[in-house]
């Protein structure tokens, strides 16, 4: 299987192959995937400004006319140079699939295939045909983890000659990673408006970091367990009208009423403090959220607890059988949680 584990990809770049000449780089990380083509181009030493060097496609075009590839691929410089065939945007097109297995099939000397592609399940059949070749190479591009996040900070605080407090970092570090050129824009953004300090201070980061990690619903989480009903109307306004869909901020809430449950058991079965639980959870808790997390978990207790859990399941269900009732289904009940919360 002609592939490369996550953390094998920079590696794999670093020192390219002509044993490879075709490459799929693919995965969530639509900015990683595009750091990584232009690595990949890069190393090749490939001009990109030379149109008798470097041919730039679009999958659709493939699809639409799979000889294409296959013409590119047979062309050959006319100064006996390495060619580059460029297809982005790559996905489940079919006539793309079988144009790139034809050429897999019959490789052509001095050239290059890079195909960039977003996140292609196991099994599909572009990267099944890249995978099973012995010519080609599969490279996985999935959002950072905590210790590459915090390799990107150290890249750009080295670059700009800045140290950082811990607190600052943590929550820096919550706030990436979902997408790495969207990452490297918030730490280029977070350098120049501490230029001229020595040290960031966590109050520089809320200053200026949005919130690129992972759609994150922690501050309407938040409004409900903690009974905060205005700042739940306004999260809920807020994550609507940026794109975030009522399954995900169910999911969101849900999971949380989840860890509530399997503290509050903890709690009632062993006798632990809420306070010793939450700080020896894992994952950790984002810091600024213990205490909250801490407070609700002495306020709801194990019986309510699951009256929320069979509540918002319900929920689920409801607003997928009215659509178009859906968002003031979801809003009305979290409110009730949040009106509930209150109370206690």
């Amino acid at each position: 299987m002609a592939q490369k584990k996550a953390h094998e990809v920079d590696n794999f770049l670093a020192r390219l192959s002509r044993v490879y000449p075709v490459v799929l780089i693919y995965g969530p990380d639509k900015g990683l995937v595009a750091e990584r083509a232009g690595l990949f181009v890069q190393n090749t030493g490939i001009s990109t400004d030379d149109p008798f060097s470097t041919v730039r496609l679009d999958a659709a075009d493939i699809d639409h006319d799979p000889a294409r590839l296959g013409d590119e691929a047979r062309t050959v410089s006319i100064f006996g140079n390495d060619r580059l065939i460029w297809i982005r945007n790559a996905g489940t097109q079919k006539g793309l699939t079988e144009a790139v297995k034809w050429l897999l099939q019959e490789p052509s000397e001095q050239i290059f295939v890079l195909i960039e592609a977003g996140d292609l399940k196991k099994g599909t059949a572009l990267r099944n045909a890249v995978e099973q070749a012995a010519n080609a190479m599969a490279l996985p591009c999935y959002s950072d983890d905590a210790r590459a996040v915090d390799r990107l900070i150290d890249e750009a605080l080295t670059k700009f000659n800045l140290h950082i407090l811990p607190d600052a970092r943590e929550m820096l570090r919550e706030s990436l990673g979902a997408d790495r050129l969207a990452s490297r824009g918030e730490l280029e953004k977070l350098c120049f408006y501490a230029k001229g300090k020595n040290t960031i201070h966590v109050e520089d980061v809320a200053q200026t970091i949005s919130d690129v990690s992972a759609l994150s619903q922690d501050e309407i989480i938040d409004a409900v367990i903690g009974g905060h009903l205005s700042a739940l109307d306004d999260s809920f306004d807020r994550q609507r009208a940026g794109g975030t869909s009522l399954f995900s901020i169910l999911s969101a809430v849900q999971r949380q009423f989840q860890q509530l449950q399997e503290f509050r058991f903890i709690m009632d079965t062993e006798r632990k403090s809420a306070s010793a639980i939450i700080a020896g959870s894992r994952p950790q808790i984002f810091f600024r959220r213990q205490k909250l997390v801490e407070q609700a978990l002495l306020h709801w207790k194990a019986e309510r607890i699951a009256c929320a859990m069979e509540r918002l399941h319900t929920v689920v269900l409801e607003s997928r059988k009215n659509t178009m009732l859906a968002p003031a289904i979801v809003r009305q009940n979290l409110m009730a949680l949040a009106i509930e919360a209150a109370r206690h």
